[in-house]
């Protein structure tokens, strides 16, 4: 097994595109900050209303973090359980927060369709598999969201699944069939690029270092530059750029891991028969798809921990062989971790939390429908006055009791996968 150099998505890229850095005095009616997808569905959201004079700052390159880096799912809802958003908001409240991550989905295709986006799009759907023998988790979430989502999910018994994906591991699984997957680097490359074509000014290498008040608005000072702004959005994500004491306290920023295998050629279809995305029922679970050149991408885990690419690989080859032994030996060339936000409700921080400053984190674990329905919830409310956003001010800006809340967030990590493994182990000795 070896690793090459960096992640597998940058060194995928057809083209890698670049941005200049800010190296001037400018005004803007909106700063972004934060070229992950948060930072860039909010510029394109305001081009597309016609909000000119819009400026994007990104500390590193566009999609550096978790936006670039991720499985590269794409399919509705949050972190927070379907459940517990019935629980906390009702279920007229709660329909609609979910209904939101579903139209982020599909506008998602029709930006892809409309600027022609070449992501690698994979319109295969998702698989959620049943690591453990109990079927009645899984119907009993196909049930809930039928009858207080609107969402249908297809069962599938045992034997249609392991026709799919070729593992003696799973039992049965739902499909959801509106799902699809992507290369989340060559997308968020393609959304920057629109948003520029549409007049956003975004700049690369440009980490913003100050956030002062200037009159009505906003200073924002980077290295070689500084953008005079009526308004502000945060969207850093797990890379806490420091400007804000109570925002950079409110989430946690978690580690997960990603491998790419070599092509496998016959080797892929003797372990999948499908081209959906697959995660299972754990919740410390596996996640994994095929990619156009014949490489199987594999993740999992989270961790407060950001590892090197070796102990990435080794860990995370564990959990391929025994999901798959059939592919044992298979090469190794991309191993990778990156941090994403957490909140401690487990839900996006989206909204104003001061005068002309606005709010986009916390996607952490389910971000890729999230920050496009944030951005479009952040872009009506500056462009038009939007006041959806509020729909979301439940779960706003809380302390992480940081340092105490990332050992308490390990301890709770721990504490099911160990969950996990007993009922695992419970049935196994049953049967």
């Amino acid at each position: 097994m070896s690793i090459l150099a960096d992640h597998y998505y940058r060194a995928s890229l057809d083209a890698d595109r670049a941005w200049p850095a800010l190296e001037e005095s400018t005004r803007a009616r909106v700063c972004v900050i934060g070229g992950g997808f948060a930072g860039l569905n909010t510029a394109l959201g305001l081009a597309e209303r016609g909000v000119g004079e819009v400026v994007l700052l990104e500390a590193q390159r566009v999609g550096y973090g978790a936006s670039g880096r991720n499985g590269g799912f794409v399919f509705g809802g949050f972190s927070r359980g379907e459940d517990a958003l019935l629980r906390e908001l009702g279920p007229q409240r709660a329909r609609a927060l979910y209904q939101g991550t579903l139209d982020a989905v599909e506008l998602i295709r029709a930006r892809i369709r409309r600027y022609g986006i070449d992501c690698d799009a994979t319109e295969a759907g998702a698989i959620w598999a049943n690591w453990f023998a109990d079927p009645e988790v899984l119907r009993a979430r196909q049930r809930l969201l039928a009858e207080h989502f609107g969402v249908e999910w297809q069962w599938w018994p045992r034997e249609r699944l392991r026709e799919r994906v070729r593992s003696h591991r799973y039992h049965d699984a739902l499909f959801e069939p509106q799902a699809f997957h992507f290369h989340p680097l060559k997308y968020a490359q393609g959304v920057a690029a629109q948003a520029q074509a549409l007049g956003v000014r975004v700049h690369e290498g440009s980490p913003a270092l100050a956030l002062e008040r200037d009159g009505a608005g906003w200073r924002v000072r980077s290295e070689r530059g500084e953008v005079c702004a009526e308004q502000v959005v945060l969207a850093c994500g797990g890379y806490l750029a420091g400007l804000r004491r109570e925002v950079d306290a409110a989430v946690m920023p978690i580690a997960t891991y990603v491998m790419v295998t070599q092509p496998l050629g016959e080797l892929l279809d003797g372990a999948l028969q499908t081209r959906a995305a697959i995660y299972d029922s754990r919740f410390a679970f596996d996640y994994y798809r095929p990619l156009r050149d014949g490489r199987l991408l594999w993740g999992g885990r989270i961790s407060v921990r950001d590892r090197s690419s070796r102990q990435v690989q080794q860990v995370l080859y564990r959990d391929l062989l025994r999901v798959f032994p059939q592919l044992a030996g298979v090469r190794i060339d991309y191993a990778w971790s990156g941090l994403m936000s957490y909140a401690r409700h487990q839900m996006p921080q989206v909204g104003r939390i001061g005068e002309g400053l606005w709010l986009a984190q916390a996607f952490g674990g389910h971000g890729v429908a999230p920050t496009t329905f944030a951005g479009e919830l952040l872009a009506a409310a500056i462009a038009e006055g939007d006041e959806r956003w509020r729909e979301l001010s439940g779960y706003g800006v809380v302390s992480a009791f940081k340092p105490a809340g990332l050992v308490a967030a390990q301890a709770s990590y721990a504490w099911a996968q160990f969950k996990d493994w007993f009922k695992d182990k419970s049935e196994r000795r049953d049967r």
